[in-house]
Parts: C-alpha cells; structure tokens; sequence
C-alpha cells in the first residue's frame, strides 16, 4: 500500500505544480493586457492633428478624401518626423497645402471670395448673380 501512496502524492504534487504554473502565466497575460490598455497606442494621424495649426485639419481631411492611400504614407511619415523631434513646430493649412503639392498631391480646397455690399459681406457669386438680375430687368 506503501508505493501506491507514494506514487498518489507524486502524482498530487505533480498536478499541483501545473496549477501552480498555469495560475502564473494567466497572470502575466492579465497583467500585459492591463499594461497595453493603460498605453493605447496612438494613431499616426492623432500625432499628427495634434501639431496642426489654422486650417490645418480641413487640408488634411481634404487630402484624405481626395487621395486616401498616398495621404495615409505621408500621415504616417509625418507622425514618425513629429515623434523624433525633427518637426517640433505647427503646421498649418497652408504649409500642409504646400507640402502635398510639392510631392505631386494637387488637394482641391473649397475657396470662397466676400465683397462688401450695403456694409455687409456677400459672396462674390451673389453679387454677380444679383447684379445680371438687375440688368436683366
């Protein structure tokens, strides 16, 4: 009877030594998974709307719609330029401009020109409109 208890408590211990182990390693993942949800990696894009300045946002989206594929590199390469240090100042709409057109980007932007009419500001459009109205009459 003597080596069957033996052999049973190898075996106990032998088991428990598994619990034991695999108790452990379920809290190495837990304590990984709760160390990656406190540092939520960032979005190149995230870096990058951070440092834009006036107008620089609607460029931007602009240059997303207009040419997603080639404006997600250029995000991404800005990112890594921003996170280095290398660019360390705002960007604004119209540097941004500047810099997809100078790759061979031509981003199409909404322009609108107001005139001053009556002491109010209208759009040249309206004024123009308004105006064949009145000499069509």
């Amino acid at each position: 009877m003597s080596e069957e208890d033996s052999e049973l408590e190898r075996l106990k211990a032998k088991r428990l030594a598994e619990m034991q182990k695999n108790i452990s390693s379920r809290k190495e993942i837990t304590q990984t998974k709760e160390i990656s949800k406190e540092k939520p990696k960032e979005n190149p894009r995230d870096y990058l709307v951070n440092k834009l300045g006036f107008r620089g946002l609607e460029v931007l989206e602009n240059a997303e719609s207009q040419f997603p594929n080639e404006t997600k590199m250029i995000v991404g390469k800005l990112a890594e330029l921003i996170k280095s240090g290398e660019i360390d100042e705002i960007i604004d709409g119209g540097k941004l401009l500047t810099l997809f057109r100078s790759i061979g980007l031509s981003v199409r932007m909404q322009t609108k020109i107001n005139v001053e009419q009556d002491g109010k500001f209208v759009s040249l459009s309206d004024k123009l409109s308004s105006r064949t109205s009145d000499d069509g009459e």
